[in-house]
């Protein structure tokens, strides 16, 4: 079947329409050759990201791709979704700590003329007078402690183009809080990144998300590599060295477990670099 899938994908003919014209022959030499060639093989840096325009609540139709890629392969994948005149939204997912910060984000510096913006998945974390109310503060980045049904309307408009400007939510993680209505996004505007652990996740609200994103990545890391970095994040926004470590390998290494569940709904999984 994956054979049969690769077959059609690199003869166009993935899309809705070209698939209610087959005419189904039989198989021909060519499919028997994709059949035996099967098996999962490295994507060359140089592959060009086909953009696809998924049905609302459809799975993806090809299998996770594994890909070793710098910073700048990453940016040329997400400028190859910058379609002028459409939009696409671009998800970026991972354990915490993976690098989605590090990620392809939008500057004219590594954009050029392709217009694009970013939507934090952090601007949908619910205010810590809520978290504390619940119960839930000590543990602020589990998956419960965002409005994953905010965040599914959000990106639903921003997929849906119809509006002039929709006004995104924000993180400030001096104050450790969302700020609401920050971020302009124009109607314009081509190709819209939004980063997250939970993207792909099917718990809760936020199994609404993945069916709004054109394209999913997910960044993998070298778990030592990336609790370092996760001891290092938490330590500059107040903690001690000790209460860094520990938050880092209990309830950050618990959601990454979480996280992990999803890594197969990825259309590309991306090997980080540590450096």
């Amino acid at each position: 079947m994956s054979g049969a899938l690769a077959h059609l994908y690199e003869q166009g003919q993935l899309s809705r329409d070209a698939l209610r014209s087959l005419d189904y022959p039989r198989p021909s030499a060519s499919w028997g050759r994709w059949l035996v060639r099967s098996q999962p093989t490295p994507v060359p840096a140089q592959e060009p990201i086909q953009p696809r325009r998924r049905d609302l609540g459809a799975r993806p139709l090809v299998a996770s791709r594994e890909v070793t890629l710098g910073l700048s392969d990453l940016v040329e994948r997400a400028r190859a979704l910058a379609v002028p005149g459409q939009r696409h939204v671009l998800g970026i997912t991972g354990a915490p700590g993976a690098g989605k910060p590090r990620s392809p984000r939008p500057s004219s510096r590594s954009w050029g003329p392709i217009s694009s913006r970013s939507c934090p998945w952090t601007a949908i974390h619910l205010s810590n007078h809520t978290l504390i109310a619940w119960g839930r503060r000590d543990r602020k980045g589990a998956w419960d402690t965002f409005d994953a049904d905010g965040y599914v309307d959000l990106l639903r408009r921003l997929r849906h183009q119809e509006e002039e400007i929709v006004h995104a939510p924000d993180f400030d993680r001096d104050v450790d809080e969302a700020i609401g209505s920050a971020l302009p996004i124009h109607r314009e505007v081509p190709l819209v990144v939004t980063e997250g652990n939970y993207l792909l996740s099917d718990v809760g609200g936020w199994a609404g998300v993945a069916p709004l994103l054109d394209e999913s990545w997910y960044l993998e890391l070298e778990d030592a590599i990336r609790l370092e970095r996760l001891a290092y994040r938490h330590q500059l926004h107040g903690m001690s060295h000790e209460q860094a470590d520990v938050w880092a390998r209990t309830t950050d290494q618990d959601n990454a477990v979480l996280i992990a569940q999803s890594r197969p709904r990825a259309d590309l999984v991306i090997r980080m670099a540590g450096s």
